[in-house]
């Protein structure tokens, strides 16, 4: 069993043939597959998928590069779709000082209160970390022991994921740790607590290595754990064990 704990199938990169893309994903050994909004719209396509899919669930929330779209009307639509039982997390949400497509003021309010959202209604937060670390961290200090978190497509050092993990937070591995020069993510992958750690493919996005610069799906996700099976040196089957486990229990996932 693996678990895909962030895609985006709602995209419209997807359209032409998403149900072979969820088949393919069943194919390779993924059984559940979250798909994460970005903003209210393809947040409520999310929702869809995961009431017509059984093995896939959402997270609800808005992206930084999206922050300017979160009033007060945006977040009461996303308190509601958070009561959907499929509805596992709020997010993404977080700070991208890489493109800055939102003022940073602006990006750091939204995050603040989707951190509140994520507190008020019990679900874990998918946090999105973009050269923002210090200020990711100053963040969630408060929120540290109150909201569970992830570092969605973790791009730190050791430091840093020491930092995270000290505040309780998890840390999720995209296709970029199959990347030939990505060698402080390998020694993040080699040393980061068994019970911490999920994998992903932010799909349509960051293919791993044997699929560089083409469209991502859920099925990849395999690369990526027999990656950090081979930096850890141990199986693909203990990583899929392990991230499948710990993914369940920060999700609250079920089999179906």
């Amino acid at each position: 069993m693996l678990i895909d704990t962030h895609a985006h199938l709602q995209m419209s990169k997807f359209d032409d043939d998403r149900e072979a893309v969820i088949a393919r994903a069943a194919e390779a050994g993924v059984d559940f597959i979250i798909n994460v909004g970005i903003d209210l719209p393809s947040c409520r396509e999310a929702v869809k998928l995961a009431e017509d899919h059984e093995n896939l669930y959402a997270a609800v929330g808005v992206h930084p590069h999206d922050a300017r779209t979160l009033d007060d009307n945006t977040l009461n639509a996303l308190r509601d779709l958070a009561s959907y039982p499929k509805v596992v997390a709020i997010g993404e949400t977080g700070l991208d000082y890489y493109r800055d497509l939102s003022p940073r003021p602006i990006q750091r309010s939204a995050f603040e209160k989707l951190l509140s959202l994520a507190e008020e209604v019990n679900l874990p937060v998918i946090i999105h970390d973009r050269e923002a670390h210090r200020d990711i961290l100053e963040i969630l200090g408060p929120y540290s022991g109150r909201v569970r978190g992830v570092m969605h497509c973790f791009s730190g050092d050791r430091d840093f994921a020491n930092k995270c993990i000290g505040m309780g937070l998890y840390i999720s591995f995209t296709g970029t740790v199959t990347y030939p020069n990505s060698h402080q993510l390998r020694e993040v992958a080699a040393h980061v607590p068994a019970d911490r750690f999920f994998v992903e493919t932010d799909c349509p996005y960051l293919a791993p290595q044997f699929k560089r610069g083409k469209r991502n799906e859920p099925a990849y996700v395999r690369a990526v754990a027999k990656k950090i099976a081979e930096i850890r040196r141990t199986t693909f089957p203990e990583i899929a064990r392990v991230t499948t486990e710990n993914a369940k229990d920060f999700f609250g996932l079920e089999d179906p």
